[in-house]
This record gives C-alpha cells, structure tokens and sequence, in this order.
C-alpha cells in the first residue's frame, strides 16, 4: 500500500529510466561553508515561518493518516479470512460481516480522503512559499547588479553572472518547492512504519531490517563507481556541446578552410567517447535497483516465511500479517529518498553559497548624500594627480594631469594598454581612482550622482550595443522622450536614415537579441545616431568609424565635426591618420600621459608620437 501522492513517485534525483531502472542523480557540488550559507538561506525563509509551519503540520498529517491504512485494510481481510475459515470448518455460526466491511471500507476511504488534502494543502503553500522567496532573492540579486562596480563585470565572465542569477536560482527554487517537504514526509514515514511494524510484530521488524545495512553498503557502492562515470558523462557531454556551438557557429570559416572532414572526425570522438560514458554510467547505476530488489525479496521471503507461522501459532492476525507485508515493502522506499534529498541539499546549499557570493560583493562607493542631482556643464574637464590601478600591486595610472578646455576635441593615442579606455572608464566614475581628483567645471565627480554624470556623456564606442527590439526604440535609448521627427533628424545627421528606409518596416523594424539582421556597420551608424540624439556635453568616440566602409566613414566624420562642435570631445584613436585635427593629442604609454601637443607639434618633437605615427603610415603604405 503505497501513500497516496506521495510513495509513488521516485524520489528526487533518483529517477527511473524504461523498465523501472533506476539512473543516479548526477554528482552533487558540496558547499565550502555549509553553516553560515544556510543561515544566509533562513534569513529569506523567516518571513515565511508561519506557511511554513503550517507546510510541516500538513505533511505529518497527511503521512500519519496514510501510514494507518495498512492496519485498517488489515482488519477487513481479518473478518473475510475468520469468515471462510469458520465456514470451512462447519461451523454455521460463522459469518463474514458485511456491513463491518463496509464502515472500514468507507472509514478508508476517508483516510486517503483526507490524506490526499493535507498532502495537497502542504504542496499549494509550499510552491507559493518557495516562489516567493525566489522572488525575494531575485530582486536582490537585480538590486545588487546595478550596484556592482564594473571591476566585477570586467573579472567575471557574463555566462558566469547569468548561472547565478538562473541556474542557481532554480535549483534553490526547485529545492524549496519539493525536497523539502518531501524530505520531512519520508522521514515522518520511516518512523511512522517503524512503530507500526513493531506494534504488530518486534521479532518481524527485526528480520525486516536485516536486508538494510546490505542495502546501504551496496547503493554505496555502486553509487560511488556510477557517479564517476556521470561526472566523465557529463564532461564528454561539454565537450559536445562546444564543438557543435564552435562548429556551426563558426560554419562558414569551417567551409572555407575545407575543415568539414576534420570537423566531422572530432566530433565521431567525442560522440564515441560520450556514448561510452553515458553507457557505462547508466548500466551501472542501473545495477543498483535490481541488486535492492533482490535483498529486498529475501527479507519479503523471511518475513512470510516468519509470519505464516506466527499466523498458524495465533501470534497475529491474518489482517496484520498483510499489513506487516505492506509496511515492509514501503519501507525501502523512504530510505533511499531521505539519503538521495540529502545530496540534492548539499547540491542546493552550494548552488545558494554561489548566488550569496555575488550578493556579498562589496558595491559602489556609495553616492554623497550631498552630491549633485542635476548638473549641465560647459565641458572644462581636469585631471589632477590622479593615481590608479586595476590591482593594488600594479599601479596603472601614476599622478596623471590633464586639462581640457570646454569646446576642444582630445584625442588619446597609444599603444595596447596604455590606459586609453581606462581613463574613459575614470571620468564615467565605472572605476574610483585611487588618489587625486577629476573635476568638470571644477565640480569634482565624485560630488555628482553617478546617473546625473553620466547623463552629461555620450559614448559611440568601437563594440557596438543594440537590443532586442525596432531601430527607432534603439535610437530613442539616447533620450526616452525624445519625438519621432528629432529620432529621424539624428538618423539623418549619422547618416542611417537611407539604410533605415530601405529595409521592410523602416524605423519599426525590429532587431533580434544579437542584431544579427543588420551589419556591423549599420549597427555602428545607429549608435552614432543615438549619441547624436542625446545632445550630450561631452562626447568620447572610441575609433566610432572602425566598422564601415570609407565612403561612410567620410560622410560620418563630416557629421561628427558637426556633432563636436561647442562639445568637449574625447577620442581614442588606433589610426592616427584620422584625428590630425585634433586640438589636442594626449600621447599614452604605460598609464602615462608622455607627450602633449598637436599633431604637428608631436611630429616636430620626433619623439614616441613620432615613431607610432610612421611606423603605422609606413605599415599602410607597404
């Protein structure tokens, strides 16, 4: 007799494949402080405490009420069983009691009756429960990302942050919802057999958990041995997944090197190699069922074997017997759950410990209480011995001073790592600098909400950023409420507007998640259009140009010069050849500012500017 919703279903992570064998869960990652993660963890399950009690109550009830049933059955087949027997003894004054039968048989079936709702009322509040607290956890986690430093972007991969905030987040809310609640439900239905089995027979529970430590030893085992073999099942699989991601990710670089043979030969490797794995796991996990059936059809044996005696011997009744049968075959059941939910805890507890790691990141120096709100400034831009490093051993940026006039246009050249961006990042405030200052219209930054700053720039940067949804709701990013006749003059003055209009539904053409359905260049032409449309203060170009054709490349640098007029312009130059007419080129090396002048100014120096300078003009020419 199984429990009604509850014992016929296999326990989590222990699922069963065709023909009822059983396949592991795969290998669970074991949390570095188990403690102090579970407290974290309570901490969003508190407010919750009274559901939740109320969650443990319903699963005691629902289990108690069902684990009674095998007695109750038992009493039935105790007055059929009398029955026959007197009637086949000849004796006319033995009759079965129908009517008995009957009220035991109705009294049954308001047990599971009842059973059934507690286990249903239990499950109702523990998925809302277990929602909830997501929720809570997810709206932590979106809270916490937006006030992050871009230091913990830059030193975390986006796959990794997103696992964090999905994949973790699910296991926890997976957990909540059902190992749980099934965990106290196996546990109330071990204890609650183990007494009714000793209330029937002590001798018989004594034999029934003879099979039980032979049970263990092997799921042990086998289990030891199979989640081996999930783990290279699981690394073959990786594999897999990459090279078919690489492959037809990368297919028309594959076809053009004539790649297809040794393309296809990898993966038959790694296929044969996958299906080893995944072949040699499954059988051996699937070992395990079979081997438990086994002892547990020996102890079934010797349970019958015991009690038809103790049956004969008027020690119990026929109706106990069978209950006792009934008890003892559930008994297995429970066991293995409670051993398998507590691995999928572990797992969980590890998965909450990665998602309370992003949540325990140290955040953004917070904003003064008395900074700036609203700030328009004319654009005078200083750096004053400003020192910075990305790592506190490596200084990057070593007393740098700057000034720029509102209205000037500054280019910044060097080499690879100079500091170029870096110094873009600092005016943002993405990064705090270690010491000195960085004043616009001598206001030092740091007195300024970051949102409020940053609304004073505008970036067109070589990587260009487009999201899922119409070229005009892009264009618009730049400014929210900007109209649809000022969207078409920016589009205009980027020179977009033509492209736009050539395509099938114009300026309400949407892109897909990765603007795929456009060029690069085009992309580029749209997020020039956005700056544009921002009419922003000071405006920074990080090689903005470096993703179209020549003849665009003209006409939009005709429309920048239009742009950066009465703007303070930063621009990160790789091709010296297009900022000649620059007011002023800062020459980077090694985080330093080593030269400062125009462009005939650097060359007459015939110092560092000089040398990038012809050593890129030769390398184009050749």
């Amino acid at each position: 007799m199984s429990i009604p919703g509850k014992q016929d279903s296999p326990p989590p992570g222990l699922n069963t494949g065709g023909g009822g064998r059983l396949k592991m869960a795969l290998p669970h990652e074991k949390p570095k402080d188990f403690k102090k993660t579970l407290l974290q963890l309570l901490q969003y399950i508190r407010p919750y405490r009274i559901q939740l009690i109320i969650v443990v109550l319903a699963s005691i009830l629902g289990t108690v009420f069902s684990i009674f049933s095998p007695v109750i059955l038992g009493q039935a087949t105790t007055i059929i069983f009398e029955g026959v027997i007197g009637r086949l003894n000849g004796d006319p004054n033995f009759t079965i009691d129908f009517n008995k039968i009957i009220r035991i048989l109705q009294l049954l079936a308001s047990i599971y009756f009842v059973s059934a709702m507690f286990i249903y009322l239990e499950q109702f509040i523990m998925a809302s429960v277990a929602q909830k607290i997501v929720y809570d956890m997810r709206n932590d986690i979106r809270d916490k990302l937006s006030r992050l430093p871009l230091k913990y972007f830059d030193s975390h991969t986006h796959g990794e942050i997103l696992s964090r905030a999905t994949n973790d987040m699910d296991t926890i809310g997976s957990t909540l919802q059902q190992s749980i609640s099934q965990f106290i439900v196996s546990i109330i239905t071990i204890i609650g057999i183990l007494v009714m089995m000793t209330s029937i027979s002590a001798w018989m529970t004594v034999i029934a958990l003879i099979t039980l430590p032979l049970t263990f030893i092997i799921t042990k085992k086998i289990a030891r041995i199979s989640q081996k073999n999930f783990a290279s099942n699981q690394r073959e699989l990786g594999k897999l997944n990459s090279h078919v991601e690489e492959m037809y990710g990368s297919h028309i670089i594959v076809k053009a090197f004539g790649n297809e043979k040794k393309s296809i030969q990898e993966f038959k490797e790694i296929n044969k190699n996958l299906t080893e794995a995944g072949w040699r796991s499954q059988f051996i996990s699937g070992l395990i069922m079979p081997l438990v059936g086994f002892l547990n059809n020996i102890g079934y044996v010797l349970i019958c074997v015991v009690g038809s005696i103790f049956v004969t011997q008027g020690r119990i009744s026929i109706g106990n017997m069978q209950a006792f049968i009934q008890y003892s075959k559930q008994f297995s059941q429970p066991i293995l759950q409670t051993a398998n939910i507590a691995n999928i805890i572990q797992s969980t507890i590890a998965a909450a410990e990665r998602v309370f790691e992003l949540m325990n990141e140290p955040e953004e120096t917070p904003d003064s209480l008395h900074a700036y709100t609203k700030f328009r400034p004319k654009g005078d831009v200083k750096f004053e011995e400003v020192s910075f490093s990305y790592y506190e051993d490596i200084e990057l940026i070593t007393k740098m001073n700057i000034e720029v006039k509102s209205g000037q246009t500054i280019a910044i050249v060097g080499p690879t790592g100079a500091g170029k961006t870096t110094l873009v990042k600092l005016l943002l405030r993405f990064y705090e600098i270690k010491s000195g200052s960085i004043t616009i219209d001598g206001v030092d930054i740091r007195d300024i909400q970051r949102g409020t700053l940053r609304e004073v720039f505008g970036m067109v940067l070589q990587d260009t950023w487009l999201f899922k949804g119409t070229i005009k709701d892009n264009i618009a990013y730049g400014r929210m409420d900007a109209s649809d006749e000022e969207i078409i003059k920016a589009s205009k003055a980027a020179h977009a507007d033509h492209f736009i209009r050539t395509l099938p539904h114009g300026y309400e053409t949407v892109l897909n998640e990765e603007a795929s359905n456009i060029s690069q260049g085009q992309k580029q032409l749209l997020t020039i259009a956005r700056a544009i449309l921002s009419n922003p203060t000071i405006l920074i170009l990080d090689e903005a140009t470096s993703s179209v054709d020549t003849r665009t490349e003209l006409l939009i640098q005709k429309a920048m010069i239009r742009l950066m007029k009465g703007r303070t312009n930063f621009v990160i130059a790789h091709r010296l050849s297009t900022i000649r007419d620059a007011d002023v080129i800062l020459v980077m090396n090694e985080g330093k500012v080593v030269e400062v002048g125009t462009h005939l100014q650097l060359l007459a120096m015939n110092g560092f500017y000089d040398s990038l300078y012809n050593s890129q003009f030769n390398s184009e020419v050749s």
